[in-house]
């Protein structure tokens, strides 16, 4: 099974560091602009899909030629590109899904990613969103460790699902014993582990796991 990573046209400022992670992905795709983003980094272009709308004609040609493959779709469609870019990640049979360029740029856009974790997630594929300050992916009920990461200290749960039963932490600096967590609380926000792991489990719900990193302390170079 191959971990694919999808790079998609948001602010270039807002992408970790790729290189920590170019020997874990085995195909990239990217999404529209995202494609010549892969480029700049220096990373090889699997596959480039969209409209190629964001981008300049010489700048879409460029990817045609350095791309291994290249599907380009009109403009008017039912499908943004990075779902297009995601069909083509189910269609390589894959388990493992890192999204990049997702976040930043138009509010409406970063809310429909976020939320698409849950459709990746329905297909059991593990699916996760990085970018400089954040890393995210949605979990299910049962018991999930969480380790420790010097650059997203900050660890919240949110839910995505009116309610969230009998969560409980283990490992964290506030701890929780069998809580209920309904949308919009603020209970399980800008918590910490004490160690290099830490647990979490609950019973019904949709959580959202985030870890993030404050950008005004100790900013990554």
């Amino acid at each position: 099974m191959k971990t694919i990573g999808v790079m998609a046209n948001g602010p270039e400022e807002l992408l970790p560091d790729l290189s920590d992670l170019k020997n874990e992905i085995d195909i990239w795709i990217g999404a529209d602009g995202g494609a010549l983003t892969l480029m700049k980094n220096n990373i090889n272009v699997d596959y480039a899909v969209g409209d190629f709308d964001s981008i300049t004609s010489q700048e879409k040609n460029m990817i045609k030629k350095s791309a291994n493959h290249f599907y380009q779709y009109p403009s008017e469609k039912d499908e943004t590109d990075l779902e297009i870019a995601l069909n083509k990640a189910f269609d390589l049979n894959t388990e493992k899904i890192y999204l990049f360029g997702v976040t930043g740029g138009r509010l409406d856009h970063t809310l429909i990613n976020i939320q698409t974790l849950f459709t990746i997630k329905q297909r059991n594929i593990q699916a996760i969103i990085i970018d400089r300050l954040n890393k995210l992916e949605i979990t299910e009920p049962g018991e999930h460790d969480v380790l420790y990461e010097e650059k997203y200290p900050n660890i919240s749960f949110i839910p995505l699902t009116p309610v969230v039963k009998g969560i409980t932490l283990s490992g964290f600096y506030y701890p929780l014993i069998d809580e209920n967590l309904s949308i919009g609380s603020t209970l399980c926000i800008s918590n910490k582990l004490l160690s290099k792991k830490g647990t979490f489990l609950y019973e019904e719900g949709i959580l959202i796991l985030v870890k993030s990193r404050d950008s005004t302390v100790n900013p990554i170079p």
